[in-house]
């Protein structure tokens, strides 16, 4: 099938009840069913839907794997990663469906697609209604390629009733090339609109909540521009290292793993004007226009843009730690970046002369990762002889952990004497009584809802990548040479704090409140 006849085909209609539009039924296929993103994040996720009733109780669960295992044993599997991966607060975990089927096989075994095929067959047969499918890639990026063309050519992705859709992890390719290429390959069995690339970002409710804040309050907006912000850090932290993922992360590094996806997210969704409407193509094509408008960067200058670094030996959470490079199926001389910080520019009327300081690596201090929005210092020092040097206010959105906003003022202390002092203003979600859930239950909830709000277009992976394909090409063809040059439990290299002082700025401390 061509790619123009996928793009123009319809998914099927079929006259639907209000439960079925609310709740429709339909089977989830999980490629590489038997890895740790199923045991650790989609099982929780489907507990969690299942017991809250927010999902039909007639889904069923196929999972496809290399690894052998019954039906029983993958039903255990999930069970355990329900109940091991729930956190306390948000309470017991709901059961899986009634079907849990799970085939053994190779993804490049076109008769592993035909027990597929059989088993769909019997599964929807016996539930009857829409035949409605959803196709989880939790699979390593090389392997979509096969799995997209097996399955357009069983006919998997048009049933005769209800819908197909597949969903797509991340990394989406590993540079522009690889990703358009991606592209072309879903397009070539799904059209655009039955594509859900994920990222779990964008499901966590403080990452849904910038768009509130901004566009839901009268106080906010009108100074959300580069006449009342000096300049914006967006900092997301990890503690841990690369763990079972080092394999993976050899491979990528932090550009790859979390700028071209979720930090690149959190600058859209923080820089774009508002959408005409709260609805995916609308809201999609706002992230764009903000991609389109970051300068690129000079491959030759570089350093002026960008600061790499790789951690070492060091003590986190009082435990001392190895260094990158001693870490398991990790190269001893290796130079992949386990931290960058990046300074982007913004070329449009909103932002201009507005950096956005966007900083993320392991085996840092804690884990933390927030938006602050800092603004510019009062035009005229009022108080400056009585009370001296007055700071700037700044609007804080902490994403996890203690998902909340904060606001930063000065304020008269009491006295005779003028003093000023930095005061706060917090919110946090724990206020609103309602457990804090992980990404994951809402955009799987999205998915069979058809709302692809949340989810990252076609267009949008490509425009990131061409975004850090100049820092990606310039750190490969100039090795470092100071590596490691971070110790674990510290909040990365010198030179990133260097970075910022060559503006006159500096890094907030994430852990306090300044």
């Amino acid at each position: 099938m061509s790619p123009s006849a996928v793009l123009e085909a319809p998914e099927a209609d079929t006259a639907l009840s209000g439960e079925e539009k609310l709740r429709p039924p339909f089977t989830l296929v999980i490629f590489g069913a038997s890895g740790d993103l199923t045991r650790r994040l989609l099982a929780p996720a489907l507990a969690h839907l299942a017991r809250d009733g927010a999902i039909s109780p007639d889904f069923a669960i196929i999972g496809l794997a290399r690894s052998p295992m019954s039906d029983q044993e993958f039903r255990g599997y999930l069970d355990g990663g329900a109940q091991e991966f729930t956190p306390p607060t948000q309470g017991r975990p709901g059961n899986m469906p009634e079907t849990v089927r799970y085939i053994a096989g190779n993804f490049e075994d076109p008769a592993l697609y035909q027990k597929l095929k059989q088993a769909l067959e019997e599964i929807e047969a016996k539930r009857g209604g829409p035949r409605n499918r959803i196709f989880y890639f939790a699979t390593p990026p090389e392997a979509d390629p096969t799995i997209v063309k097996f399955l357009g050519d069983q006919g998997l992705t048009r049933p005769e009733t209800g819908w197909a859709r597949v969903v797509v992890e991340k990394p989406f390719g590993r540079d522009l090339e690889s990703g358009r290429q991606l592209n072309e390959d879903l397009r070539s069995v799904f059209a655009e609109r039955q594509i859900y690339r994920i990222d779990h970002y964008l499901g966590k409710e403080t990452v849904q909540n910038i768009f509130v804040l901004r566009f839901a309050n009268g106080i906010f907006e009108p100074l959300w521009n580069n006449r009342y912000v000096d300049h914006v850090q967006i900092a997301v932290a990890e503690s841990v290292g690369v763990g079972h993922r080092a394999g993976f992360y050899e491979q990528a590094g932090v550009i790859r793993d979390m700028f071209q996806n979720h930090l690149l997210q959190l600058l859209c969704l923080t820089a774009m004007e508002p959408p005409v409407m709260f609805e995916a193509d609308a809201v999609r094509a706002e992230k764009v226009k903000v991609l389109q408008s970051i300068r690129p960067f000079p491959e030759d200058s570089i350093d002026d843009w960008a600061v790499r670094g790789q951690y070492g030996p060091g003590v986190v959470g009082g435990k001392t730690v190895p260094g990158y490079r001693q870490e398991e199926k990790v190269n001893p001389n290796s130079t992949t970046p386990t931290y960058a910080a990046v300074k982007f520019s913004i070329d449009n009327w909103r932002w201009a002369g507005v950096p956005f300081y966007v900083r993320s690596g392991k085996r840092l201090a804690s884990r933390i990762s927030e938006i602050a929005i800092e603004f510019k210092r009062v035009p005229h020092p009022l108080f400056s002889k009585q009370a001296g040097a007055l700071n700037p206010n700044v609007l804080r959105m902490r994403i996890q952990p203690d998902e909340g906003v904060s606001i930063k003022f000065e304020a008269k202390i009491p006295g005779t004497v003028l003093q000023v002092q930095s005061v706060y203003m917090d919110f946090l979600y724990s206020q609103l009584g309602a457990p804090i859930q992980g990404g994951y239950e809402r955009l799987l909830l999205d998915v069979t809802h058809g709302d692809q709000t949340l989810f990252t277009r076609g267009d949008e992976v490509e425009h990131a990548w061409r975004v850090v394909t100049p820092i990606l090409n310039a750190w490969q063809a100039r090795p470092p040479t100071d590596f490691p040059n971070y110790a674990a439990g510290t909040w990365g290299p010198e030179a990133a704090d260097k970075f910022l002082e060559r503006d006159g700025r500096r890094w907030r401390t994430l852990e306090g409140r300044t």
